[in-house]
């Protein structure tokens, strides 16, 4: 039987503690039910006893102490809540058992921005992991090790699992109840809890917030006229001599400042200005595609599907009301 550990960390999200539970649990009772013996061994581990969440909104009581669990198959560290600097100092005693139950041969799995607490333990150094598309910036600069992947679901490396925003971490879930029984139970995990199995992206839920936590302040004018610009071709030639930098030199400091190329960014922006269009108007793709600088249809789909994962119009019938409800798919 898998021995899965679910930590109960401060300034945790109830759901992220409460879903997998819920997951493990229940893919016991399919087994019971199929006249088969239960997989998981399924507890709540902390520090603590009791936990208080959500300023005393809510109590978790923990099966174990930390300290008397010598050894699991699985570590699940669900998603933090808050400012992630804070909700890591406070679970700093958390740190050695997780390391030393990965080197005992345990898989480690943080949900969303549990990846804060996992990159704490030096574990993520040099690998790849997946977070909630709002924090990976932050991520970047407080652990500049870790290979933050942008737009991904989930991330495996070497027993390390990462998943990314909020809902996302059901995708993880499901991955490891496969990993662990079969496809079809996973299938009949997706299907109880109305889970869309396989779903490999969360570019399309991202929103691009521009990226301006920083302090170069010849940047902040490039990034500023970008923004009030959307409409125009922008060169990064241009975007330099505002600034009064060489070219060489504004490129390498826009990058260390926006984790993003020149060119990266200003389509980042023009798209997700066409993403709000696509949202609230009923402007076709053309004119959309005008209206956010571009004039090749064709370069436009393609930058369009790259950072959401839709075609412009897979996206506007998505998201845009009035086009979901007359059934449109031109």
């Amino acid at each position: 039987m898998k021995q899965v550990s679910i930590l109960v960390p401060e300034s945790s999200v109830l759901q992220a503690i409460a879903d997998p539970q819920y997951l493990f649990c229940a893919v016991n009772q399919f087994m019971i039910i199929n006249g088969k013996k239960p997989l998981f061994e399924v507890k709540l581990i902390g520090l603590k006893r009791s936990v208080t969440l959500n300023e005393g909104l809510y109590t978790v009581n923990t099966h174990q102490l930390l300290q008397d669990v010598n050894k699991t198959d699985l570590v699940i560290i669900p998603a933090l809540f808050g400012d992630m600097k804070s909700a890591v100092a406070k679970n700093q005693e958390m740190l050695p058992w997780i390391i030393n139950q990965y080197k005992d041969g345990a898989e480690i799995a943080s949900l969303c921005v549990g990846a804060f607490l996992l990159a704490s333990t030096g574990l993520l150094d040099g690998k790849r992991c997946s977070t909630h598309w709002g924090f990976q910036n932050q991520l970047r600069q407080m652990f500049p090790s870790v290979k933050v992947v942008s737009g991904s679901i989930i991330t495996e490396e070497h027993r390390i699992y990462s998943s990314g925003g909020a809902n996302s971490y059901w995708n993880l879930l499901l991955h490891l109840i496969e990993k662990y029984t079969d496809r079809q139970t996973a299938i009949l995990a997706s299907k109880y809890f109305a889970i869309d199995i396989d779903r490999a992206s969360q570019s399309a839920f991202a929103m691009f917030q521009g990226q301006k936590n920083h302090t170069d302040e010849a940047i902040k004018r490039a990034q500023e006229f970008i923004d009030n610009n959307i409409q125009e071709k922008i060169t990064v030639d241009e975007l330099a001599n505002l600034t009064s930098l060489g070219r060489r030199s504004f490129e390498r400091r826009f990058k260390t400042a926006t984790n993003n190329s020149v060119l990266e960014y200003v389509n980042r922006v023009k798209i997700e200005s066409a993403k709000r269009s696509f949202e609230s108007n009923r402007k076709n793709i053309t004119e959309v595609m005008y209206d956010v600088g571009y004039s090749d249809t064709k370069a436009f789909r393609s930058i369009f599907k790259k950072i959401t994962g839709l075609t412009p119009v897979g996206y506007r019938n998505k998201y845009n009301k009035s086009f979901i409800e007359q059934g449109a798919v031109y």
